[in-house]
């Protein structure tokens, strides 16, 4: 029989396994009468040491989030709350991503989570807050979750990825990392890794499928 070349899949979550923030983000926008993209644009101002960044990383609070947000998105013309952004950010569940991911399990692939995420308070629980069941049952399919809370550093750092590699004992060769973000998957790929960019649940489970020679759709 022949080896199937690759053994590990690594998945992001918010994008992934669940429906994209940005949805919600498009219409908390239209909502307030604020441009188009402005959320993601002042996420992506200062992208190394911004609000989102401190926070994905451990070294504000949420609390401290929502002044620093604030004060963001107000010196880009806006002012918005942190507080009601990180509200915006727990997504649908997608049944079909947690079938193939429930599928892969069972055919012993290495299964891990990649995800930036932060130290919520109660107001504000991130996408893995084991007070949700769901996802917390979710979560259980995986055998390593790598956190950005947890670890200090977060996606698009390189040392994020090399850190996942090592706790979980993946080989980059034979390893695949579904990613909604292509900024995210660029270090994946210098790797040796190979990335599928998701821009949909039928399209990233066809991508899938054809590199795992596992049907998934």
């Amino acid at each position: 029989m022949q080896k199937l070349r690759f053994s590990s899949v690594f998945w992001d979550f918010g994008g992934v396994i669940t429906s994209s923030p940005f949805e919600a983000f498009s219409k908390f926008e239209i909502d307030n009468h604020l441009p188009k993209d402005f959320i993601r644009k002042v996420n992506s101002t200062n992208h190394k040491a911004n609000a989102w960044a401190k926070l994905e990383q451990s070294k504000i609070s949420p609390d401290e989030f929502d002044e620093l947000f604030k004060e963001e998105s107000k010196s880009l013309g806006h002012e918005v709350n942190g507080g009601e952004v990180l509200s915006l950010l727990q997504g649908e569940v997608r049944p079909e991503m947690v079938r193939a991911l429930e599928k892969l399990k069972s055919k012993n692939f290495k299964l891990a989570c990649l995800t930036n995420n932060f130290n919520s308070g109660d107001k504000n629980q991130s996408a893995l807050d084991d007070a949700n069941k769901e996802r917390l049952e979710i979560m259980n399919n995986f055998d390593h979750i790598i956190e950005s809370k947890e670890l200090g550093i977060r996606k698009p750092d390189l040392d994020f990825y090399l850190k996942a590699l090592e706790i979980t004992g993946a080989d980059p060769n034979e390893t695949i990392f579904l990613d909604d973000l292509g900024i995210n998957l660029k270090p994946a790929r210098e790797l040796g890794i190979a990335t599928i960019k998701v821009l949909d649940s039928n399209q990233a489970l066809k991508e899938l499928t054809d590199l795992t020679g596992i049907n998934l759709e």
